[in-house]
């Protein structure tokens, strides 16, 4: 009986493991998505900047149009004050004259601005165009590591998977059918060991007789609570291992 016990430890010790990779790898997609946060984080603020200063570029485009269209309109103001006829036409076209020079002058001044606005933009966007790049950097960095460490664990789980197999092999269809049925309907652990007196998976005391029927071995024993298989531990040997 010891060795079926120990047949079934060793399956468990591969069915445990196996639990443990499965659920690191189902975090690998998480744990990429986490990384990519400020990637995603670095080319929003990189998209935003580039909004920002194409509008004002636009902007830019816009007052130099209209500079433009008062340029000639003041041309063609000074082209009249040349043919005039009368002091009345004279006034007026003085007047279109300096309305005209004032709104060039405004938009002028409003260039100025906005030349200044556009200068610090690209400055701000080649800072955050590197900034990209730097988390472009990082994020491809912890990508490959996480998939490595993907791979590696896949290799493990599948050795794993093998070993299972085989030991699978050595215990008795019924046998290993109740042991699969007892890991799925209990957390992934089916077997327990019993420390005095105690079943450690589901931390009941054993009735004396059961646990008198698990000391001498010639059985199968079902923990009467959790109804896991159970096997015996030697106390004594527990306790020596903890003071060491």
């Amino acid at each position: 009986m010891k060795k079926t016990i120990d047949t079934l430890i060793h399956l468990q010790d591969c069915d445990i493991r196996i639990m443990e990779i499965q659920k690191e790898m189902d975090q690998g997609p998480a744990r990429i998505d986490e990384c990519k946060r400020d990637l995603t984080l670095a080319e929003d603020m990189l998209q935003e900047k580039t909004i920002e200063l194409d509008t004002c570029k636009k902007e830019k485009r816009q007052i130099e149009h209209d500079i433009s269209e008062l340029e000639t309109n003041i041309e063609k103001s000074n082209v009249k004050l040349g043919n005039i006829k009368s002091n009345k036409e004279y006034r007026a076209i003085i007047k279109e004259l300096e309305t005209l020079n004032k709104q060039k002058s405004a938009l002028e001044d409003k260039l100025l601005e906005l030349l200044e606005e556009i200068e610090r933009k690209e400055k701000a966007l080649n800072v955050t165009a590197r900034q990209l790049e730097k988390a472009k950097t990082v994020f491809d960095r912890n990508r490959k590591t996480i998939l490595e460490e993907t791979e590696k664990l896949q290799h493990e789980m599948n050795d794993l998977e093998k070993k299972k197999a085989d030991i699978s092999r050595d215990i008795e269809p019924d046998l290993l059918k109740r042991y699969n049925i007892l890991r799925k309907n209990r957390g992934g652990v089916a077997i327990s060991a019993v420390l005095n007196g105690i079943c450690q998976a589901c931390n009941i005391t054993m009735p004396p007789q059961k646990f008198n029927e698990l000391i001498k071995g010639a059985d199968l024993i079902s923990c009467p609570n959790c109804k896991r298989i159970l096997y015996y531990t030697d106390d004594s040997k527990i306790k020596d291992t903890g003071d060491n």
